[in-house]
């Protein structure tokens, strides 16, 4: 299974683009994208291919759902890593 992350293009030349992603900025290749895109839209990425536009709203609750997900299993491990240390003790 793969997941496409919602990105913003930041900047854009014919065939490329660089987009955002909580800070993080990657080069992208919008060849496969089936309709123009442009500085400050949001785009579906998988495999460094824009493959898709995603309005803003839907590429926020996106990103916001993937955040709480991050979250949750950040906190999980601390707390397998508290549970191992207090089995030690």
């Amino acid at each position: 299974m793969c997941l496409a992350i919602p990105s913003k293009i930041i900047e854009k030349d014919q065939f490329r683009a660089i987009v955002d992603v909580y800070g993080a900025r990657r080069e992208i290749n919008l060849m496969l994208m089936p309709e123009d895109v442009e500085i400050g839209d949001y785009v579906l990425v998988h495999a460094g291919f824009a493959i898709q536009k995603v309005d803003e709203t839907a590429a926020q609750e996106s990103l916001n759902v993937i955040s709480a997900i991050i979250e949750d299993v950040s906190r999980e491990m601390r707390h397998a890593e508290t549970d191992n240390l207090q089995s030690y003790g």
